[in-house]
């Protein structure tokens, strides 16, 4: 058997070194050195969140008679962890009122005549929640010796396991929001031309939030029926729950480049998941989710859409300012910067 010469025409024989080099460039080791820190983020970030609920004043309203009120209510803020912030209602009738608007997430109605009393929750607005209400009162009741009869007076619909459908649809629509912003960015520049394209894309991007939004809304209503109604309310809040998330991560890529989606992965999934209220009501998480759910797109879309459908859209205020501040503000960065960018380029900033 004979072996071919090398001829003048192969190229150079490489070492491994040299090769290593090309395979892995600083870049590109830099990139996988970010993805690995977003994988221990997350990790440590659902863990930490989600390895031991602990409730952390939950609002409580209290019914009772004359003092009685008073002194439910200060044994309730003295339970060891500080776990209740109660507060006294007039009637159950006022205190049912209370836990529909969101004022409060149970309540305690003292039977003066009575050894039992009865506990309201709505286990629509986190399941969670309510089974820690639940033994919070069971506890109360103990040191009472009396009892207490559980009434759940808005209850997650025939279709929606444990109220989550909420939770699920946002994933949804938050993760397609900064999905269809990277692809966008990877196949023309995460860094767009100029103004023009930019604009061009972030319009690209709010279609793409109009149709994500009314299909996500068939198939959590229409389709499978754990959302039904409302159906004109839940597209509106998918559309900027959507496009929100898109026009931030969109302009975290204008101004970083690449680096921008891992920015928004870790904003909108690493914290953002764990601390939206899903899977347990921020009142049972630890300080830190507690504190930057609200304040996070999937935090603020869980409430809202939850909201609108178990409790007639009370209490979504402050959950839609959050999610127009990051369309506005990640509109007007992604246009701002390419604008200065063109500038300082010394070209038209038209193009």
């Amino acid at each position: 058997m004979s072996t071919r010469a090398p001829s003048d025409g192969d190229p150079p024989a490489r070492g491994f070194a040299a090769e290593l080099r090309d395979a892995v460039t600083p870049r590109s080791l830099g990139l996988v050195a970010g993805v690995l820190a977003l994988q221990l983020g997350f990790i440590l970030s659902y863990i930490g969140a989600l390895h031991s609920p602990t409730p952390h004043r939950i609002p409580v309203a209290v019914v009772a008679p004359g003092s009685a009120a008073g002194q439910v209510v200060a044994t309730l803020d003295g339970l060891k962890g500080d776990p209740v912030r109660a507060r006294t209602a007039a009637s159950e009738r006022d205190a049912r009122q209370m836990i529909m608007d969101r004022t409060v997430d149970a309540a305690i109605v003292v039977d003066p005549r009575g050894a039992t009393d009865t506990l309201l929750v709505a286990s629509a607005g986190g399941p969670a929640v309510s089974t820690t209400a639940e033994q919070i009162a069971t506890e109360l009741e103990g040191t009472r010796h009396r009892q207490a009869r559980v009434v759940d007076i808005r209850p997650p619909g025939a279709k929606d396991g444990r109220g989550l459908s909420s939770f699920y649809l946002i994933l949804g629509w938050v993760i397609g929001g900064y999905l269809a912003a990277a692809i966008l960015g990877l196949a023309g520049g995460a860094r767009p031309a100029g103004p023009r394209r930019s604009v061009i894309r972030l319009g690209a991007l709010a279609a793409c939030a109009v149709v994500s939004g009314l299909g996500g809304v068939v198939i959590a209503g229409p389709v499978l029926g754990a959302l039904p109604g409302h159906f004109l309310a839940l597209w509106a809040v998918g559309t900027l729950v959507v496009f929100a998330t898109a026009a931030a991560t969109a302009a975290f890529q204008t101004l970083l480049g690449i680096v921008g989606i891992g920015v928004a992965i870790l904003l909108f999934v690493v914290l953002g998941n764990p601390s939206a209220g899903g899977v347990y009501p921020r009142s049972l998480l630890p300080p830190f989710w507690r504190a930057i759910g609200e304040w996070l797109p999937t935090g603020a879309a869980t409430t809202a859409v939850r909201n609108v459908v178990y409790f007639s859209g009370h209490a979504i205020a402050h959950a839609l300012w959050v999610l127009a501040a990051y369309a506005v503000a990640g509109t007007a960065a992604a246009i701002g910067s390419s604008v200065i960018r063109r500038r300082r380029a010394g070209t038209p900033a038209a193009g």
